[in-house]
């Protein structure tokens, strides 16, 4: 009897290695196309036309005029979350965001411009000679209008959770009452200014705000679903719980400015811009200066 219990235990390990092995290899399904969580930047944009666009994006019936992005990488708040969370380069989102607006035509200002640089330079020592290449110059398209990003904040945990929604739901489960007590608001606020080029006048500038909730069970659900704010990693705006908060933000500061732009009218100033305003100061040159300087008239008394 021990002999034979022996031999099963000599047959039993190799065989199940045996049949760990193949499986081992077919427990990861195959890469599936598209799909992915819902993020507020989402499908493409070819010309004026959009696909999978997200449905609450503001679009305009006519482009305004071209437009780069003017992203200051040197700013504290760039370095910051590019520190704690790997968000990246907000271009790329807003790019997209943008043409499928259809409300700018957007130029390459960025990185990319150093490819095109490098082409024309093969072109300008012979190397891209080919007849019909069409490298020649005064095709570069100039730029109307400048956007400059900034994310204003973006923190987790900025709002406490609420004991008396937890202790109400308490009475029906005391599940959702420790979820209800436990969960924080986590918030995210950008800011976009449009810049005439070449007034260098400010067109329009527009604040967007999102938030959405943690709840505190067994770790951060909506981290896990990708919908909060919680550690960082190197896959940006639309892979990251914090990315996709301030991605969210942005849309909303974009449509705002949109909404504002379709009822646009420009500024004016008596006698012009750039001639010294309305507010003139004493001993000064500008055309409001003797206006508003001028001696008191008399108040009548002796």
């Amino acid at each position: 009897m021990a002999l034979r219990n022996d031999r099963k235990a000599r047959w039993a390990a190799p065989l199940t290695l045996a049949l760990a092995l193949p499986l081992a290899g077919c427990l990861a399904t195959a890469p599936s196309l598209g799909g992915g969580s819902a993020t507020a930047v989402t499908g493409a944009a070819a010309g004026g036309s959009a696909a999978a666009a997200n449905s609450k994006l503001e679009r305009c019936p006519e482009t305004l005029g071209t437009i780069r992005i003017e992203e200051n990488v040197n700013a504290p708040w760039y370095a910051y979350y590019n520190q704690n969370y790997r968000l990246g380069s907000t271009a790329p989102l807003l790019r997209m965001m943008i043409q499928q607006s259809n409300c700018f035509v957007i130029l390459e200002r960025g990185r990319g411009m150093q490819g095109i640089e490098a082409e024309r330079n093969m072109m300008r020592t012979g190397e891209e000679g080919r007849a019909g290449s069409n490298f020649g110059p005064g095709q570069q398209v100039g730029a109307d209008y400048s956007l400059s990003p900034e994310i204003m904040m973006s923190a987790k945990g900025t709002g406490g959770g609420s004991a008396g929604l937890g202790g109400l739901l308490s009475r029906v489960s005391p599940v959702l009452g420790s979820v209800a007590g436990s969960a924080k608001m986590n918030e995210a606020g950008t800011i976009l200014l449009l810049v005439d080029v070449r007034s260098t006048v400010q067109i329009a500038a527009a604040e967007g705000y999102s938030k959405n909730w943690d709840f505190g069970v067994g770790g951060n659900i909506f981290g896990m679903l990708g919908g909060g704010v919680g550690g960082g990693n190197a896959s940006g705006f639309t892979n990251t719980p914090e990315g996709k908060l301030v991605a969210s933000a942005f849309v909303d500061a974009y449509n705002k400015m949109v909404v504002a732009l379709r009822q646009y009218k420009a500024q004016t100033v008596r006698g012009g811009l750039g001639t010294g305003g309305r507010l003139g100061v004493q001993g000064g040159q500008t055309p409001a200066s003797p206006q508003n300087t001028a001696p008191a008239a008399p108040s009548g008394r002796k």
